[in-house]
């Protein structure tokens, strides 16, 4: 974007069923910070309000091969989180993504092949397959100058000064109110009033959700204020010359 036509907003976006969750924010905060849901990430990119920094939970860039515990993106901030390192998958190689549909067996399979040591692909990072693609369909090396990959984990160790957050979003894969009400506070902070978590929220999008994304759009802004650092530094690139860093 030239200098003419900044538009001030930046987006922070987190998968929901369905579609996406995006708390759109202002730089300037003249504007109050925004929950909506779109149905694909074109449409984010096209929102009316122009974000200039797109910040999502999402992996960019897919290896060709994996070595153990994922990318080195992944393996740089899990010791940032202490306890909730868990809370990183691995990431794995471009063809187990992109090349199994919805086939399970055939995506372990095709993770196994192309991983040292051999390692299947966790069912949770399988659901993110779908999600995973259609951001792949659409990056170029020259979108990233305003599309970042972030995580909402690593994203509150950085809002929290440095430190993981004490209690965990989820328990037995069910949100855990406490924990998500540790965040929200802690967002409310930094210019996210708790009213943008409350319900009724957009159709599908949960609290875990819409506190995901705001982490996302206090992350979005760092990077709009030059604040912000990927991990690693400097990333490195997959075959398709996309990067592959998570940003805080």
């Amino acid at each position: 974007m030239s200098g003419s036509t900044l538009s001030g907003f930046v987006a922070g976006v987190d998968g929901c069923p369905g579609g996406w969750a995006v708390v759109l924010a202002h730089r300037d905060g003249a504007v109050p910070p925004r929950l909506i849901r779109v149905g694909s990430f074109g449409e984010v990119l096209a929102l009316p309000e122009a974000p200039e920094i797109v910040a999502v939970d999402m992996p960019i860039g897919l290896p060709d091969r994996v070595g153990a515990r994922g990318r080195d993106t992944e393996r740089e901030v899990r010791p940032l989180l202490g306890m909730r390192q868990s809370s990183v998958f691995s990431v794995p190689s471009r063809a187990a993504v992109t090349e199994s549909g919805d086939d399970y067996p055939l995506a372990c399979r095709l993770a196994r092949e192309t991983s040292e040591p051999p390692r299947a692909v966790a069912k949770q990072c399988f659901h993110l397959f779908p999600k995973i693609r259609e951001i792949d369909a659409l990056m170029t090396p020259a979108l990233e100058a305003r599309v970042y990959e972030v995580h909402p984990e690593v994203a509150f160790w950085r809002l929290n000064e440095g430190r993981a957050m004490s209690l965990p979003k989820k328990v037995k894969g069910s949100p855990n109110p406490a924990g998500l009400a540790e965040r929200q506070d802690l967002l409310a902070k930094l210019g996210f009033p708790l009213t943008l978590f409350a319900a009724p929220r957009p159709r599908t999008v949960g609290w875990d959700d819409a506190v995901d994304a705001a982490a996302s759009a206090a992350i979005a802004l760092r990077i709009a204020r030059g604040e912000a650092r990927p991990f690693p530094d400097p990333p490195p690139r997959d075959g398709r010359g996309l990067r592959m860093a998570i940003w805080a």
